[in-house]
Formats: C-alpha cells, sequence, structure tokens
C-alpha cells in the first residue's frame, strides 16, 4: 500500500522544482514505489568540489531535496506542508564523474515530523553518502 497523499506524477513534481536549485544542479526525480522515492544529479562542474570529486554539499542537496519532495507527498497540502528542521550526511567515498541517485525511504512518519533516509550511489551501485533527514510538518496558516 502506497503511503503517498492522492496520485503523484513524476513530471509535475520535476516541473515544480524549476527554477531552483533542484533545477540548477541538474537534479530530476526518476522512480516513485509505493513507499520510496528516486532522484538522480549528474556529477560535473557544477557538483563538483575544486579537487575534482562530488561536493559533499551537493549530496547534501540531492538529499534534502529527495527527502522534503517525498515529505511533501505524504501530506495533505491543502492543509500541511513540510520543512526540513536537521540534516546530517556521512560521505563514504569520492565519486569524479557520472551521475549518483538518491533513493529516500521514510523511517518514521508522525502527526508533526517525518524522518527520511537518503542512500546516494554512484553509477556503479556503490553507496558513496547515506543522509537522514527530519522534516517538521506545518499547518497551512488560515487565510
Amino acid at each position: 500500500m502506497a503511503i503517498w497523499h492522492g496520485d503523484i506524477d513524476l513530471d509535475a513534481a520535476n516541473q515544480s522544482m524549476e527554477n531552483s536549485m533542484p533545477t540548477y544542479l541538474g537534479m530530476k526525480l526518476t522512480e516513485l514505489g509505493d513507499d520510496f522515492i528516486v532522484g538522480t544529479m549528474p556529477v560535473d562542474e557544477r557538483t563538483r568540489q575544486p579537487f575534482g570529486i562530488l561536493h559533499g554539499g551537493a549530496s547534501v542537496a540531492l538529499a534534502e531535496t529527495l527527502g522534503s519532495m517525498a515529505a511533501n507527498m505524504v501530506v495533505d497540502t491543502t492543509k500541511f506542508y513540510c520543512v526540513g528542521q536537521e540534516i546530517n550526511a556521512n560521505h563514504l567515498r569520492p565519486v569524479v564523474d557520472g551521475e549518483v541517485t538518491g533513493k529516500a525511504t521514510a523511517v518514521h512518519i508522525g502527526r508533526t515530523s517525518q524522518v527520511w533516509e537518503i542512500r546516494i550511489h554512484d553509477a556503479r551501485g556503490k553507496l558513496n553518502c547515506i543522509s537522514r533527514i527530519t522534516m517538521a510538518v506545518v499547518p497551512v496558516p488560515a487565510r
């Protein structure tokens, strides 16, 4: 059974990220399972640090994007929205080129908070970063 609120359209979700950091860094949502979301990001001049490897901040940006998108897909966005409260990441191995793929899965979905784990792999399937994000579930202000 899917955890998502309503029918999720990946094309619409990707369009919602236009003109923001995910688009600038080349991120794309690529798959939506019953309880996970997957996205990719290139390892290129936009995402490398000066030593020629994937910047840890770019990995964290991918993790936060996947966790945030997933968290907001779980709630009724006419009543709630989700924002990041805390994120951590362990950078396990360098990536010099190609593309990385992140998969976000829910650890906890509560009434006022959510916790998501994001595992990021290189093109060979090697784990290069593991991250966890805590999201606050906030009521939409009354108008």
